[in-house]
């Protein structure tokens, strides 16, 4: 057994720095995701803006129709009623100077009602155009995203497919490591018990032992306390026992990371799933806290910088159930479980569960944590 140690060992650091590398791998494709996911976040809010903005021009081309409308009754209506006569025929048709200035004054007041709306008209129509040029440039903006998005999912696809292959060639490894593991965790228990029940016989016999024999075992338990007797009672004057501080009280929102937690945990073995964001198609690192926290009424977006932005900072020290932690620049996150544990979707071919912050690697690319309850 001794002799084969060795070439476990070496088997093992060998099956490490292939981990090593598809972690350096996933990480790549990790933040390739994500810049997937934040350009879908800048899209969806280009779609949110261009639905507004043909709101605005379909209102405005109703407005334009109305007021061209209105502004053809009006001058049905100057007409027919004779309001379009000179000066000069209001003058001989009418019986006295009042009249005349009655007539002039609203001769007047409609002309420049009329040049009022002409001028609404005239103004919308501008208005109306530059609200076209802005549509044309939003969509412009938005087949430049549509075709930028293409190609990083391109690009994802084929380093998704090249982490494939290696991950394959790695689980193999892997798998026969974790057999020879379990065969060993085996052995050692079946020596841990083989020593219990040798300890358990040798009690048995002391007891066996002492029970034939009170007499003897009595004297020493009564002689043995009497010399040291001064001593012993000043040892608890000496050297009171410590006093226990009692654990910090829990946060107010104590009980909401609770709840987040328990949602989460469900989810525990769920696939991990590129862009995914649901137990029935996977998740990936920010589509599993998008969804676990919408169940508890709060909206999170599919990006893990834009969740990063949210909340306020907290350290390492702070760290309570439910907050979110973030690694690699970004490219990957999880939530904080607490006991220095932190649940998370890893990487395709792996499932959602439950890692430590405190391994090297973790430590290494540790970004910050956020706090959003």
């Amino acid at each position: 057994m001794a002799g084969a140690e060795p070439s476990i060992g070496d088997k093992r650091r060998q099956a490490e720095l292939i981990l090593s590398q598809v972690q350096e791998l996933d990480a790549e494709v990790g933040a390739a995701a994500e810049r997937f996911n934040g350009a879908n976040y800048k899209l969806d809010q280009l779609a949110s803006r261009l639905r507004e903005t043909r709101l605005d021009l379909k209102r405005s081309r109703q407005q334009l129709g109305a007021a061209r409308g209105h502004a053809g009754e009006r001058l049905v209506q100057l007409y027919m009623n004779g309001a379009g006569q000179s000066t000069l025929e209001i003058i001989l048709g009418a019986e006295s100077l009042s009249e005349v200035l009655d007539a002039v004054e609203a001769n007047e007041r409609i002309l420049e009602q009329d040049t009022r709306i002409i001028g609404d008209v005239k103004r919308l129509s501008v208005r109306t155009k530059k609200r076209e040029r802005q549509l044309v440039a939003s969509r412009a903006t938005q087949d430049r995203l549509v075709r930028q998005l293409a190609s990083e999912r391109d690009a994802i696809a084929v380093k998704l497919s090249e982490r494939q292959e290696l991950l394959g060639s790695v689980q193999a490894e892997v798998e026969r490591l974790e057999a020879e593991e379990r065969a060993r965790q085996v052995e050692l228990r079946r020596r841990a018990e083989a020593e219990l029940a040798r300890q358990r016989a040798l009690a048995a016999v002391q007891q066996s032992r002492a029970e034939s024999s009170p007499a003897i075992e009595s004297a020493p338990a009564v002689s043995t306390p009497t010399p040291p007797d001064p001593t012993a009672s000043e040892e608890p004057t000496a050297e009171p026992p410590p006093e226990l501080t009692p654990p910090p009280a829990p946060p107010a929102d104590a009980s909401r990371g609770a709840q987040v937690v328990s949602i989460a945990m469900r989810y525990l073995g769920i696939p991990y799933k590129w862009g995914g964001a649901s137990p029935s198609s996977g998740f990936d690192c920010s589509g599993l806290t998008m969804y676990v926290f919408a169940q508890i009424g709060v909206s999170l977006p599919h990006y893990a910088a834009a969740q990063y932005g949210l909340g306020r900072p907290v350290s390492r020290s702070e760290l309570a159930p439910g907050d979110l932690v973030f690694f690699r620049g970004l490219g990957h996150m999880g939530m904080y479980i607490g006991g220095g544990s932190f649940i998370h979707a890893p990487r395709t071919g792996d499932v959602v569960k439950i890692s430590s912050i405190s391994e090297p690697y973790r430590v290494a690319n540790w970004v910050g944590a956020r706090r959003v309850l």
